[in-house]
């Protein structure tokens, strides 16, 4: 048994609180930071809970005041990526530049070695490849490696995540035997936590304001309008509004304010797919040059069987091969390779 601290950043949920009680039941000494950020035209953050939850359970609780920066980070990659006809994740984004890297900033600070999350995924060092590894949680259906797919190395070994060896179903059992108030059990955001998918549309109309523009067949032609093209994405079906046709979205010009549509859905299917910059977790796969594993082009996608082309080691641009053919990979939209369990890094999709 051990007593060195460690920081648990805590959202509020049972995720991150049963994270802190497994790492007390470790040894450690948690400290609990919840950085505070806005939500647009929500009311700012209620810590109230969480501090009288660390007063209860004996651990030091503090709070970062990170609302100006999330905005200057995340919220301008996204509103940036979609004003460029890409699809944004902002939930990567987030971890790699604005979460996990103020978490680590505040550890520190304070002399703190360690910092845990409450994410679904795991760390491991390989004596053999002499780096850390990110690998997938044991929870398939909640697995969050992807989110964390372009972490650098350096951090790995200062960070942690508890409920890498654990189910959602185990969890909420933990949560339930760790007393959590229900207030903590609140339903999980599946959107981007400044705004909701329902709201999404409100904001960009309030954020970038109707630009509007033509919705063209692929040959040119002026069939309907659009207000603005970052309300579409590659392969979207639904909001296209032109009557008696099912079509799809095949392309986005942001330069001449075009939404291209088509009504074949094969030809949104590609078997290959440019990734740049693409980063590499562990420095030890870029000496290969073609490395057979499985690719996600978004969370709630399954893995697909694929093939990582990577010519020159210092280059930050791969090309992935599918197995089969993979339906409408989107532009902005991030690509993450495995190579069984093991999570070697990501990028956004180019092409």
């Amino acid at each position: 048994m051990h007593s060195e601290e460690i920081i648990v950043g805590l959202s509020g949920g049972i995720d991150s609180l049963v994270s802190l009680f497994l790492l007390k039941k470790q040894g450690f000494s948690p400290i609990g930071v919840s950085l505070q950020i806005p939500n647009w035209k929500n009311k700012e953050n209620n810590f109230s809970f969480l501090r009288s939850f660390s007063k209860k359970f004996n651990f030091p609780y503090f709070i970062i005041d990170a609302r100006k920066e999330f905005k200057e980070v995340v919220v301008k990659y996204f509103l940036d990526s979609l004003k460029k006809g890409e699809t944004p994740n902002p939930c990567i984004i987030c971890n790699r530049y604005f979460k996990i890297k103020k978490l680590l900033e505040f550890a520190k600070k304070h002399n703190i070695k360690y910092v845990a999350t409450g994410h679904y995924a795991k760390i491991e060092y390989s004596n053999k490849k002499k780096e850390y590894l990110l690998k997938r949680g044991v929870d398939r259906e909640k697995d969050q490696s992807y989110f964390l797919a372009i972490l650098p190395q350096r951090w790995l070994s200062h960070l942690t995540f508890p409920l890498g060896e654990y189910t959602k179903k185990e969890v909420k059992k933990l949560a339930e035997k760790y007393k959590i108030p229900e207030f903590a059990k609140k339903k999980e955001s599946q959107d981007f936590c400044y705004v909701s998918s329902k709201e999404k549309n409100n904001f960009l109309l309030d954020k970038i304001g109707k630009r509007e523009g033509n919705i063209v067949t692929e040959d040119g032609r002026i069939i309907g309008k659009h207000q603005g093209i970052y309300f579409f994405t590659i392969g979207q079906r639904k909001g296209i509004k032109i009557p008696g046709k099912i079509l799809y979205v095949k392309g986005i010009n942001p330069k001449k304010n075009l939404v291209i549509v088509t009504e074949k859905k094969d030809e949104l299917e590609k078997k290959e797919i440019e990734v740049s910059p693409f980063h590499f977790i562990s420095s030890s796969f870029t000496k290969e040059n073609k490395i057979k594993g499985e690719v996600k082009t978004r969370y709630k996608s399954q893995s697909t069987k694929a093939i990582l082309h990577h010519k020159k080691r210092k280059s930050k641009k791969v090309k992935i091969a599918f197995q089969k053919e993979k339906t409408f990979p989107t532009p902005g939209q991030f690509a993450v390779f495995y190579k069984e369990d093991i999570c070697l890094g990501g990028g956004p999709i180019k092409r």
